[in-house]
């Protein structure tokens, strides 16, 4: 897809400076540069152990959505120790698009391939982590990847995923029990991030407070947004944490709806286990809102 060609030609572009500026890496050690805070966790699970490995994070994990995110310097001499980059895709590493004329065989793992993807608001959609089924295959995406990349680790890489997949397939079974009685189905989130979530266990979102993550709507969104939720009965409202919760409270107290957090999964601690407790989180404010 052309998100992979621009992901390598950023790659390419990069590397190809650093060595003007300071020659090769002659290290035996070996870097998997992630494109931001869910692809590092997965990656961090899928190489646990692998000897020689290093991970590296593109984007800071406290950003966020990569929406409108630009590259930095940082960034840039992140790339140019790059071996491998594993991407979300779907669209999700836009900025790449601005960077760089280059060649196409940089190993780029597009953790998106092969994913049927949702279009929402005129374009496509790509929060695909927020599923835990579409994290899934990712996952297996990443695993293959890795191993084709890396051949002599490539059993690590598999016994890795299966392990986290098992994992993974716990939580998924868990959340759809959770999920299978709440009454409540129609829900208003702070952005669209949640579609695919919502596709995998039968919610409907009815409206998103923000088209884009910090664009507040105007006084004529917010008056429809009220309308709409006094409309459908909607009786949770979701913001989330990494974003302000000044619209979703202005709504609140036109329509009485509740405040809840779900949280997309795009920033937060650095550890193997973050996906889980996330999502654990998330299933409980689901109930509590739902039920």
């Amino acid at each position: 897809m052309n998100g992979l060609r621009h992901i390598a030609m950023v790659i390419l572009l990069a590397i190809g400076m650093s060595r003007l500026c300071s020659g090769s890496d002659t290290g035996e050690q070996r870097t998997i540069v992630t494109t931001f805070y869910p692809m590092q966790i997965a990656v961090l699970n899928v190489a646990a152990g692998v000897e020689g490995i290093r991970v590296l994070n593109l984007a800071a994990p406290s950003t966020g959505c990569l929406h409108d995110y630009q590259l930095t310097p940082r960034d840039r001499a992140t790339l140019s120790k790059a071996d491998v980059v594993v991407a979300n895709g779907a669209g999700m590493e836009s900025f790449l698009k601005e960077v760089g004329q280059g060649r196409s065989e940089v190993n780029v793992i597009d953790a998106s391939a092969g994913i049927h993807l949702l279009i929402t608001g005129g374009e496509t959609n790509s929060h695909l982590w927020v599923s835990p089924s579409r994290h899934i295959q990712q996952v297996q995406s990443i695993v293959e990847g890795l191993a084709k990349w890396d051949p002599g680790h490539a059993q690590q890489y598999r016994d890795n995923g299966r392990r986290y997949i098992r994992d993974l397939e716990s939580l998924k079974v868990k959340m759809a029990a959770g999920l299978k009685d709440v009454k409540v189905r129609d829900i208003v989130t702070l952005h669209e991030a949640f579609p695919y979530f919502a596709d995998e266990f039968g919610l409907r979102v009815v409206a998103v407070i923000e088209r884009e993550p910090g664009a507040e709507p105007s006084a004529g969104e917010l008056a429809t947004l009220i309308r709409t939720v006094r409309e459908n009965g909607v009786r949770a409202l979701f913001v989330e944490p990494q974003y302000s919760v000044k619209a979703a409270e202005t709504i609140n107290r036109a329509t009485g709806a509740g405040l809840y957090t779900l949280d997309p999964m795009v920033s937060g601690p650095v550890e193997t286990k973050a996906y889980f407790k996330v999502m654990t989180r998330n299933l409980a404010e689901l109930q509590r809102a739902l039920k």
